[in-house]
């Protein structure tokens, strides 16, 4: 069996259908769903590699609605699907009547009529959620204060990239407990990875979501651990996670955040307590000389653009699954 007969198969020889879904979280996912779409990604990413033309979506069209700034995720979501054949049109809540007024349900049920699937980047969780309540289409998070789930799939296609088998490995994340670390803590209980997280007093990640991933974790043998220690984190450490002290929206709590973070930076001491062989990655954007060193970020360890590139492959494999 080639791989990509392998990967078109799904994980363990049964096929998955996702068509249709919600991309919420990722703890709506099955831990076998979540293997089967970081295995898509890596056939998408052979794919286009091989220069390989690829056009299931011809003829399907995504909306995009933006709240927030965004590099990675608007350029890959359109590159994306045009690279699949389908159309994305950019939209800032100024330029729709929601920014006059029109209700979240109108707004997705008239989007529902026109697309085949919203992505929305935006701040409320509960926001998303509405939207998805009254859209008849698949409606995908591309980030809210509360889950970045397509950027955790690219963290996972990068990891396997990497790593090869995602089960047992040990990643260590170092920072704020933030919709970044959410996502994280559902994608690595569902594929059995091993995570540590540090974090300053007062910065922990929400209960609710650490429940629900701890539950998950029963299943698959991940361990999840939570310590205000960063050097306790990294200690062995197969690869080496953070995100900014300040996320969008937190602009004013700048300068409290620095204090309260000190210590917390990723630099050469820090990844000295990891394997030797440790991987360094990151969201971005990053600042560095705040939450990383620019010898760790621009060292040899950092896979950071490659996990940003990975953001392309992941989300194509998401739209193939929910559209095609």
């Amino acid at each position: 069996m080639s791989v990509n007969e392998s990967v078109i198969q799904g994980v363990g020889g049964s096929a998955f259908s996702l068509r249709g879904r919600d991309c919420l979280a990722l703890s709506p996912f099955t831990p076998g769903e979540i293997q089967f779409l970081v295995d898509r990604g890596l056939e998408m990413k052979q794919r286009y590699r091989a220069g390989e033309a690829f056009r299931p979506l011809a003829g399907k069209t995504l909306a995009m609605i933006f709240d927030k700034p965004s590099t990675r995720t608007r350029v890959s979501f359109e590159t994306g699907m045009t690279q699949l054949g389908g159309h994305a049109l950019h939209l800032n809540r100024g330029e729709l009547q929601l920014g006059r007024g029109e209700s979240i349900g109108d707004t997705a049920r008239v989007l529902s009529g026109y697309v085949d699937a919203i992505q929305i980047r935006t701040f409320s969780h509960e926001t998303v959620t509405e939207l998805a309540d009254h859209a008849s289409i698949p409606v995908i998070n591309g980030l809210t204060d509360l889950h970045h789930p397509c950027q955790a799939l690219a963290d996972l296609l990068t990891l396997k990239e990497e790593k090869g088998e995602l089960s047992g490995l040990r990643l260590a994340y170092v920072g704020d407990g933030n919709n970044v670390l959410h996502s994280l803590l559902e994608a690595a209980a569902a594929t059995g990875i091993h995570l540590a997280a540090a974090f300053p007093e007062g910065y922990e990640p929400d209960p609710a979501v650490v429940r629900q991933a701890r539950d998950t974790a029963l299943r698959t043998g991940a361990v999840l651990s939570f310590t205000h220690d960063p050097l306790e984190a990294v200690e062995g450490a197969d690869a080496v996670y953070t995100d900014v002290w300040a996320s969008m929206g937190q602009e004013e709590e700048k300068k409290k955040r620095i204090r309260d973070f000190e210590g917390f930076q990723v630099n050469a001491r820090l990844m000295s307590r990891a394997r030797s062989d440790a991987l360094f990655l990151h969201c971005l954007p990053a600042y560095r000389g705040l939450e990383v060193a620019s010898e760790v970020i621009d060292g040899p360890r950092s896979v950071v653009f490659q996990q940003a590139e990975n953001r392309l492959h992941a989300q194509k494999a998401l739209l193939v699954e929910l559209l095609a």
